[in-house]
C-alpha cells in the first residue's frame, strides 16, 4: 500500500490559507455585500421593513396569478449556445435614443419609493448615473421631477405619466419634467382604473402611514425603518402633496377611465421628445401605436398589479417584435429577477428590459448600496450568459435567439 510522505508543516503556507475577518458593526451592510441573487436581497429586505411595505412591493392584484405566470415563463426560456468563439471581449452595451447605455437593463418607474427607503428615488437614480443606465421617475413618486434633477443632475432621466382626469394636472407635471431635463415620456395606459390589490387593502395602506395600534407593534419590530420615516421629510406623493387618504382613493382621482388613443395624439402635441407607451398587451395595439409614430412601447402587465390573469409579456414579445420591431423600440417588464431573465428578453427581440421589484428589494435591503448590488448581480449574470452562449454583443444575442419551452 502506498503511503503519503510526511513532512514538517509549511507554516507560511498554512498562514496564507487563513481567511479570518474581524466582526463588523455594519452587519446588514455585510449581508448585502454577500448577496448572490435578487432573492437573497429580497430575504434581507423582508426582515428590514414592516410587513405593509414588503407586501406593497411583492404583492399583485387579486389572486396574484399574472405575476407568477411571468416568472414561470422566464424559467422556461432556453438559449441557443454557440461554442468555439472568442469571448474574451464582451460588450453588453446598446444605444437608446442616440446615447449608449452600458447594459440593456433600465429602471422602471415605481411609486412610493421613499416608503421602501427614506432616500427613495434619488438613490436609484444615482445608481443609474454610476452605471450609465436610465432611471424612470413615476408620477406617483415621492420625489418631484425638479427635486430629482437637483439631487442627481447627471443621470439620464425619463418621466412616467398617467393621463389624469384633470388634463391640467398632467400638463403641470409634463412641464416640470421638460424644464428639468427629462429626455423621454413614458405614458402608462394599462391603468384606466386601479387594480384590486388585496394585500394593500388588508394592510390598510395609506400615504403617509397612519398610526394605529398595529403600527405601534410594527415600530417595535422595525425601529430603524420607523426612525428614518419620522426623522426625514414628510412621506407623500410629490405630485399630490397634502394627500393623506388611501391609495384606492388617490387612484380614483389620478387614473382616467376615458383615456384613449386620442390622448397619445394630444401628448405628441405637448411633448417634443421620445414618447414610450407602457402597458401594451397585444399585437393590434402595438401596430396602431407604431402607425401613430411613438418612439417605443413597453410590453407590460404592470407586474401583475392591475389586471390579474392578463397576457404574459414575454410570451407575446416575439409576435409584437415581428409586427412592429422595425418601426418602434420594443421594451418589456414584469418578473425580471436576474441577468438571465434580461438575456432571455433580449434574445427574443426586446430592445431593453425594465426592472421594478428587483431594485425595490435592493433598496429595502440596503438603500443605494442594495440597488448597486442588484445591478452588480444582474450584470454579472448577463455577461456570463453572453460568454457561455457565444454572444459577444447585443446583436449576436438577438441573432442567436431563444425559445420558450412548453414545460
Amino acid at each position: 500500500m502506498i503511503k503519503s510522505k510526511r513532512q514538517f508543516p509549511d507554516i507560511p503556507h498554512f498562514i496564507s490559507l487563513i481567511d479570518w475577518k474581524l466582526p463588523t458593526i455594519f452587519r446588514n451592510r455585510a449581508k448585502v455585500a454577500k448577496a448572490l441573487t435578487i432573492e437573497d436581497l429580497a430575504a434581507i429586505a423582508k426582515k428590514k421593513v414592516p410587513k405593509v411595505v414588503y407586501d406593497y412591493v411583492e404583492g399583485s392584484a387579486l389572486d396574484e396569478v399574472s405575476y407568477q405566470r411571468s416568472k414561470d415563463v422566464f424559467s422556461r426560456a432556453e438559449f441557443t449556445a454557440h461554442t468555439l468563439r472568442d469571448v474574451s471581449k464582451i460588450d453588453p452595451s446598446t444605444i437608446i435614443y442616440g446615447k449608449k447605455v452600458d447594459l440593456p437593463i433600465l429602471f422602471s418607474p415605481t411609486g412610493y419609493t421613499r416608503f421602501m427607503h427614506h432616500v427613495g428615488e434619488p438613490a436609484v437614480a444615482a445608481v443609474a448615473e454610476n452605471n450609465n443606465l436610465i432611471y424612470s421617475l413615476s408620477t406617483m413618486g415621492t420625489t418631484s421631477p425638479s427635486e430629482l434633477a437637483q439631487a442627481v443632475p447627471g443621470a439620464r432621466r425619463w418621466f412616467q405619466l398617467y393621463v389624469m382626469q384633470n388634463r391640467e394636472d398632467s400638463l403641470s407635471v409634463i412641464k416640470q419634467a421638460k424644464e428639468n431635463g427629462f429626455e423621454a415620456l413614458i405614458l402608462t395606459v394599462d391603468t384606466p382604473v386601479s387594480g384590486i390589490r388585496v394585500r394593500d387593502i388588508k394592510n390598510g395602506l395609506t400615504i403617509p402611514p397612519r398610526i394605529r395600534l398595529s403600527t405601534v407593534l410594527a415600530i417595535a419590530r422595525k425601529p430603524i425603518w420607523w426612525l428614518n420615516l419620522f426623522t426625514t421629510k414628510k412621506l407623500e406623493f410629490a405630485a399630490f402633496r397634502g394627500w393623506s387618504k388611501s391609495l384606492v382613493e388617490l387612484a380614483a382621482v389620478i387614473f382616467d377611465p376615458a383615456t384613449s388613443f386620442d390622448d397619445v395624439t394630444w401628448l405628441q402635441s405637448v411633448w417634443n421628445g421620445p414618447i414610450i407607451v407602457k402597458g401594451i398587451q397585444n399585437v393590434d395595439d402595438a401596430k396602431k401605436l407604431a402607425q401613430m409614430g411613438v418612439s417605443g412601447i413597453i410590453l407590460s402587465n404592470h407586474g401583475g398589479r392591475q389586471l390579474d390573469r392578463g397576457p404574459v409579456p414575454l410570451e407575446i414579445l416575439p409576435d409584437v417584435v415581428a409586427a412592429v420591431g422595425d418601426k418602434v423600440d420594443v421594451y418589456i417588464d414584469g418578473g425580471i429577477m436576474s441577468g438571465q431573465d434580461a438575456y432571455a428578453a433580449i434574445a427574443l427581440g426586446a430592445k431593453a428590459v425594465f426592472i421594478g421589484r428587483a431594485y425595490l428589494y435592493g433598496i429595502m435591503a440596503g438603500g443605494q448600496r442594495g440597488v448597486e448590488k442588484v445591478i452588480e448581480i444582474m450584470k454579472r449574470d448577463f455577461i456570463n450568459t453572453m460568454a457561455l452562449t457565444g454572444s459577444r454583443n447585443i446583436s449576436e444575442i438577438q441573432e442567436a435567439g431563444a425559445k420558450i419551452r412548453s414545460n
